[in-house]
């Protein structure tokens, strides 16, 4: 669960918005820190091959299906999502990657 702002964000819900498109092969949905509201939602999708959606087309879909809060500050689209041993997605191995790096 993303918590943003005292608001609760089930990531599924986002990811099945996305899987709406019949361009989105996957999609992960993970909360990014952010200052003042806590955690904001990104989301990182993959797409069938020759596709040609964007990033944008990808926002404005969500916008049209998902309330204000819930809507993902960024959408990236990716070759292939990271997966852990047992071949689900690594959604903690993307979170640790949006960590801001400590020298």
């Amino acid at each position: 669960m993303i918590i943003r702002g005292g608001e609760n964000i089930y990531p599924k819900e986002i990811e099945t918005v996305l899987a709406q498109l019949e361009e989105v092969l996957e999609a992960a949905v993970v909360g990014r820190p952010e200052e003042i509201l806590g955690e904001v939602p990104v989301a990182y999708v993959t797409l069938y091959p020759g596709s040609t959606v964007t990033e944008d087309d990808l926002v404005a879909h969500c916008r049209l299906h998902l309330t204000r809060v819930k809507v993902p500050e960024s959408i990236t689209i990716v070759e292939a999502l990271p997966r852990n041993p047992v071949g689900k997605i690594d959604k903690p191995g993307l979170r640790r990657a949006l960590q801001p790096q400590t020298a």
